[in-house]
Order: C-alpha cells, then structure tokens, then sequence
C-alpha cells in the first residue's frame, strides 16, 4: 500500500516543468519520501538549495492541480497504459545501475523482459536506400534467432528495424521523446499499432508530453541502457544516434557499427564510432555471435532460392543490387520489350526479391 502512494506521488512529480529523475531522486534522498517531498513548505524546500526558484515556482503550481492529477493518475489503465516506477519489481533490471535512469516508465504493451537477448538498431532519419535495407535486414535475421529488438520509432532506419522484426514475427520495442499516448511522427502511425499490439511503446515523459528536441537526447539513454547491444546503421558526425553510440559506450554495453564510405556524411557518425573502438558489423552473424546464438542453418533457411526464377525473372534480378537502377537502364541492358521487363519487375516484388525505390527505379531487397 505505501508503494502504491509513492508511486502516485512520483507520478505527480513527473509533471513538474524542470524536475528530471536526479533532482527527483536526490530530493527523495533529502526528505525520506516522494510523498514528503510533495508536501514540503516551499520556505522548507527553499532552505535546501536543492531547486532554484523557477523550480520551486513550478512545482507550487503543480500543487494547485493535485486533484487533476490524481484523477489522471486513477484513469491511466483505462487510456491502456501502465506506470511502473523504479522501486518495483517490474522496472527493467538493465536500467538499475545507471544514475540517471527514470525514476519511471509510461507503457504501452509491454516492457522487454529482462532475460531475453536485446538488440537496439538506431541510425539516420533521412538515410540511404542501402542503410534502409540494411537495418531491416539485420532486426528480420536478429528476430528470426529470437532477439528482441529496440528502436525509436522515427523515419528512415527506426522504422525499418521496427518492420524488419516484425516481418521476422519477432517482439519490438519502440522508446519515444513524447508521451506514449503520442504517435510522432505521425506517418508511423500504423506502425506505432503494431509495435504496442507485438512489444511495446515506452517512455519516461508523462502521457500528452509533445516530441520536443530536448527530450530526444533523454530517451537515447534509455534506448542504449535497456539493451545488451547498440547497432548503428548510419549516423551523421553529429546526431541522434551517435549519442545514443557514445551513451552505450559510457554504460559498457557492446556497440556496432557499419563501416561506410569515407567521403559520406552519413557514415562519418558511424565510422567515428569505429574509431573510438566500436566492433565492426560486417552482417548479422557478428550479432549473433556476440549473444553465443548460432547462425549458420537459419541464416540459409532465411535466403531466398534463385532457382525457382524463371529465365527472364533470373535475367532482369541479375542486372539490379543495391544501387537503385532505373526501368530505362533495365530494358537497355536486358534488350527485351518494356512490358515483360515490367512484368519480371513485379514479379520480382511480390516475390520479395526487390523493392522499388519510387520514380520506376528499383533495387534488391536484402
């Protein structure tokens, strides 16, 4: 029953503008309780120097809306959401030993269970086609050995980790900078859905909260502490996950990265992380090996079979990689009329061999 209180009494002040989860806890430390810390005089909170006077300010304004609060805290379960705060038994164990983990989390679905393998694929909103397929690829043959994926939620290569396991049938864990209750971007609707119905969406921001940029580098931390190893697929000299990158590196988690081109800015992120002494992921194996999970007969399960194109389908597969190749290139190099090309093209794509690229260009799917 007294943790029950606690927990409503950090719910309370989560919502304080300025109060982060070290000057909760310290504050917690001060006085004894979450519960004494809400109810301090601010003559008595003032003496301590702990919150400058903006913060105090703040938090007097809170106190004015304390019965909203606790309406909102009761409806919670209703809205689908759970609060789970540091001192229970369900708080993720991998977040335990850092200094500034939530003092809570809002959830959707549910938490990554704390004994299965976990893998965080983060990288560039506006990446490559190539980092694209690559991040899907890796999170689908990942999933396929049963390892849980994290990532969040954002375009370009989130996305693509999220849709990878989940094609695999695998769980996925999305962690936000906004509210759980808030799907951003908005594009990633329907796969926010898929995520909540397969994993979870998680955040330590109260339900409402808007996709801030400051809240960004705040859920980095989160994402890296909750896994056991970071993959970056591709990351601009500064960015997002290239804090995320330098944030596992800080927690002793195992971090990768894919080598890229030298005069491409968004490998620079990535092969500056090789740098600083990251592994090398040349390809899933080097995942797979680093949780002792064999890869060898599943990985071959998982290739697609050339033998079962027919001659045409095997001539128009032959001349595309992964560098998008235009209809027009296909059909001079092929020398067939334009309509079987097109034909061989979609059959190529329903049969998940290649995807297109938009504007009738196309490229393999890995």
């Amino acid at each position: 029953m007294e943790k029950m209180k606690e927990k409503q009494y950090l719910y309370m002040l989560s919502h304080v503008n300025g109060l982060g989860t070290v000057l909760i806890r310290r504050m917690r430390e001060f006085f004894g309780s979450y519960e004494a810390v809400w109810k301090c005089e601010e003559q008595s909170l003032a003496k301590t120097g702990i919150l400058n006077t903006k913060r105090q300010e703040a938090l007097a304004e809170w106190h004015k809306k304390e019965d909203s609060l606790r309406k909102d805290y009761e409806l919670l379960t209703q809205k689908g959401i759970t609060y789970i705060a540091h001192f229970e038994e369900e708080y993720p164990k991998r977040l335990l030993p850092y200094k500034d983990s939530p003092a809570g989390l809002f959830v959707k679905g549910e938490l990554p269970p704390d004994q299965v393998p976990t893998a965080a694929i983060v990288g560039a909103r506006n990446c490559t086609e190539y980092g694209q397929q690559a991040a899907e690829y890796l999170a689908f043959e990942l999933a396929s050995h049963g390892v849980q994926i994290l990532s969040g939620l954002a375009l370009g290569v989130d996305r693509a980790a999220h849709e990878g396991c989940l094609r695999a049938g695998g769980k996925t864990y999305a962690v936000m900078g906004c509210g759980v209750n808030v799907c951003y971007p908005r594009e990633n609707y329907r796969l926010y859905s898929d995520v909540e119905q397969k994993g979870g969406i998680i955040s330590e921001f109260v339900p409402g909260t808007a996709p801030v940029a400051m809240n960004f580098p705040m859920r980095n931390r989160v994402i890296s502490g909750l896994s056991d190893a970071v993959i970056i697929v591709e990351a601009r000299e500064k960015s997002g996950s290239l804090i995320t990158g330098d944030l596992a590196l800080e927690q002793g988690k195992e971090v990768f990265a894919l080598p890229g081109r030298i005069n491409d800015p968004l490998s620079a992120g990535c092969n500056r992380l090789l740098q600083m002494g990251a592994a090398v992921c040349l390809g899933p194996k080097d995942i797979l090996d680093f949780f002792g999970i064999e890869s060898g007969e599943v990985l071959k399960r998982n290739k697609k079979s050339e033998k079962s194109l027919a001659k045409r389908e095997k001539l128009v597969y032959s001349l595309i990689d992964s560098r998008p190749k235009s209809l027009e290139e296909i059909v001079t190099f092929c020398q067939i009329p334009v309509s079987d090309v097109l034909e061989s093209l979609m059959t190529l794509e329903l049969s998940g061999y290649i995807q297109s690229c938009g504007n009738q260009n196309y490229c393999r799917k890995m």
